[in-house]
């Protein structure tokens, strides 16, 4: 069944893969020497070899081989139904800068200084065009078939659970993945019971003669919680009939995260939120952008903050800078600055006080910097100074954080990492008077699935999406 498929499937890429790489170190080679030689950057020095093809293909018999070890411990050939395209074409990207790693090694131990390091980047990238491509048509190939009811994967379900159904749900909304569930096994439902056309089928005692009778590619186990007594039997029956199984853990509600297991001397534990900011590396890296970034605003905007300050400075009595005491990073309270905005209030009416459409306190020019996100350009020196960053879960006054805490769930959890100057809620359209419950549901979004690259989107979309919004007042 699928097994065979799969393993007919691998074979396939991997002859693919070793056709689609010799191309593109030809096409690298006509590219580097004939189309791209006229061009200043890539013109040829006069005492640089004009070598032949013949010449470069010698290598191909290190690289070949190479590249398709590196694709396969980068996971390029296993089981990519319920992946999505970024993590594919991430996987391939890595595997090529691990690949271009590979060739520049092999030229430094052959000695050999006649390879332009200009026709190893162009290999590097043509290939990965090359291999992007091919599996985007292949994926859509696979996934209009397995819509079709071809190359299906047969499950077995065993438990009624919350989990269960969520499993459901995600199998049913993604006809593509090519998933067929044969039925659920449950001892507190009735035979019958259906749930989105799956039906309980029987009670677990029936695992062991199904197992036996039917050719199912997976076994997922989805207890509910209570039920968990019954886990060691029923996975040994699976392990005893050679069936790949699966556990889907009845936590979701428990425990509301994405949590990540370590190995604690072979003990496993279960970090219930995974923070990739926590990591040394990650936060050294994200504070080099933030200082590089606000640095670098601060100078293309230096004269429109100048501007500003002037019409508001001549249009309304008080300071130009308006400081706000807001909770930062491990709730520690900081001062956030901005362009006032507002006539000036008194400290006990300022820090209750939500701004609404309409409001009476903010200024004519105050509207116009508010609705165009200009208010915030002080916020720079904020994040020069560590209390912020370019992009993170906007802060909140302390009085509201005590308020929200207790009614908001989970609500702490965004002071785990910087306040931004934007973030994943406000492209969304979450702020300004808008559900606090949303933000919160984005911003540990984007504290459990951040990277670098997260991060410039949210900067990038924040020019099309967060500048101007109809929420702000």
């Amino acid at each position: 069944m699928i097994k065979d498929n799969q393993k007919t499937l691998n074979q396939f890429h991997i002859i693919i893969d070793g056709i689609l790489i010799i191309l593109a170190y030809i096409s690298a080679y006509f590219l580097r020497f004939y189309v791209l030689s006229e061009i200043p950057l890539f013109r040829l020095d006069f005492e640089e070899k004009f070598y032949n093809l013949t010449y470069l293909v010698r290598y191909l018999y290190v690289l070949v081989p190479g590249y398709l070890i590196i694709y396969s411990i980068s996971n390029m050939y296993k089981p990519q139904r319920s992946h999505s395209k970024r993590i594919m074409v991430w996987n391939l990207v890595k595997a090529n800068i691990l690949g271009f790693l590979l060739f520049t090694t092999v030229l430094f131990f052959a000695k050999d200084m006649d390879v332009s390091r200009k026709f190893s980047v162009i290999f590097s990238a043509v290939n990965v065009m090359f291999g992007i491509s091919f599996r985007l048509i292949l994926t859509k190939i696979l996934r209009e078939l397995r819509k079709k009811g071809f190359n299906q994967k047969h499950i077995l379900i065993v438990g009624y659970s919350r989990a269960a159904e969520g499993y459901i749900d995600r199998i049913a909304g993604n006809p593509d993945w090519g998933y067929h569930i044969y039925g659920i096994l449950d001892d507190t439902m009735e035979v019958g019971t259906t749930y989105k056309k799956v039906k309980v089928i029987g009670n677990t005692e029936e695992l062991q003669s199904i197992l036996a009778q039917n050719d199912l590619d997976e076994i997922v186990v989805t207890l509910s919680i209570n039920e968990y007594s019954k886990l060691e039997y029923l996975v040994g029956l699976c392990e005893k009939a050679g069936a790949h199984t699966k556990f889907i853990p009845d936590y979701h509600n428990i425990i509301p995260s994405i949590p990540v297991m370590e190995d604690l001397n072979g003990l496993p534990v279960i970090n219930i939120r995974n923070v990739p900011l926590s990591n040394t590396f990650n936060s050294v890296i994200k504070r080099l952008v933030d200082i590089f970034g606000a640095i670098v605003a601060l100078i293309l905007f230096s004269i429109p903050m100048a501007v500003v300050a002037l019409i508001i400075k001549c249009t309304s009595p008080g300071p130009v800078i308006f400081s706000q005491v807001r909770v930062g990073l491990h709730n520690r309270e900081f001062k956030m600055y901005k362009f006032r905005s507002m006539v000036v209030q008194s400290e006990k009416t300022e820090k209750k006080a939500w701004t609404t459409a309409n409001d009476s306190r903010v200024t004519p020019i105050g509207r116009f910097i508010r609705k165009t996100s200009i208010d915030e350009l002080p916020q720079l020196f904020n994040i020069l100074c560590g209390d912020m960053s370019l992009v993170g879960p906007r802060p909140e006054r302390p009085y509201f954080v005590e308020k929200f805490k207790e009614e908001v769930p989970r609500y702490m959890i965004k002071h785990q990492v910087r306040p931004g100057l934007t973030g994943w809620a406000q492209i969304n359209g979450y702020r300004g008077d808008t559900s606090i419950r949303k933000r919160i549901e984005c911003d540990l979004y984007y504290i459990e699935n951040w990277t670098l690259g997260l991060d410039f989107k949210i900067l990038f979309l924040t020019i099309f999406k967060g500048f101007i919004n109809k929420n702000a007042y």
